[in-house]
């Protein structure tokens, strides 16, 4: 049997990507110029080396409190997660990924100078969302990730993206179907409605059934309750909130919790 990508490049079957959430950058409305980039670069430091340490199999780069977000990104923002990423790559060990809040052009941008093997985007679809009228065009993304040189970063799709409706009615079978036909997502990952809110079981099960050949993550709200169960459907999971202290989104991360989870995780993938 053909391995999965993520068993080649992360290193095993049913991955857990942990999310890295980048405090507010310069140009965002809530950055902290007085601290400045010392303060940003040493917050994500201190959640980095907790996420690794705690034996997660990969981490996942994001600027995601640069609300309220866009979808076209400022140049600022890409600067200020290269140097991020940058001053960490000594620390780095383990498989990485970004994700430019919502710009997937820049996205990989990141990721082809940074060495990330992967990017989370919403990649395809026209929505109705908090951030206004969405509409993506999939091929000319396709084709700057050819003419950037950055054809093996894999692409996870979010094929229901928090915080927005699709504006066709198409229930979720067809949409992964046609996703999965006409974009050749290398993952498809089903969310709830913001960060932290569990994805639906149902949905996952609905989804990974109607492609069984692709990958199925799910993206949001996977908790040491609920993680067997989820990982049972999805093919890994991508977990931010559940690993801050307390469980919750703006604290640092709490790197028993992450040990805990990892470990129920690693029962269960054996």
């Amino acid at each position: 049997m053909t391995k999965q990508w993520t068993e080649e490049l992360l290193g095993t079957n049913k991955p857990i990507i942990a999310m890295c959430h980048l405090n507010s950058l310069p140009g965002d409305p809530y950055y902290d110029a007085k601290a400045g980039m010392k303060d940003v670069v040493e917050w994500a430091r201190k959640d980095f080396l907790a996420l690794q340490n705690g034996g997660v199999d990969a981490v996942m780069f994001s600027n995601e409190f640069s609300m309220p977000y866009l979808t076209k990104v400022e140049p600022v923002t890409v600067s200020a997660m290269a140097r991020i990423i940058g001053e960490l790559m000594p620390d780095i060990k383990i498989p990485f990924g970004v994700n430019v809040l919502w710009d997937p052009a820049r996205s990989l941008d990141l990721a082809i100078t940074t060495g990330a093997i992967f990017v989370r985007e919403v990649f395809s679809g026209v929505y109705a969302s908090d951030f206004g009228l969405w509409d993506l065009n999939t091929g000319a993304l396709i084709r700057h990730q050819q003419a950037i040189s950055a054809q093996d970063v894999k692409l996870l799709f979010n094929i229901f993206p928090e915080a927005a409706v699709y504006l066709q009615d198409r229930d979720m079978v067809q949409l992964a179907k046609s996703t999965v036909f006409n974009h050749r997502p290398d993952a498809l990952l089903v969310s709830g409605l913001t960060a932290g809110v569990q994805t639906d079981t149902q949905l996952l099960k609905v989804v990974k059934e109607a492609v069984p050949d692709t990958l199925v993550f799910a993206n949001t709200g996977m908790r040491i309750s609920n993680v067997e169960e989820q990982l049972s459907i999805a093919d890994g999971g991508i977990v931010g909130t559940t690993f801050k202290i307390d469980g919750k989104f703006e604290n640092h991360v709490d790197e028993a919790r992450v040990k805990e989870f990892m470990s129920k995780v690693k029962s269960f993938r054996k």
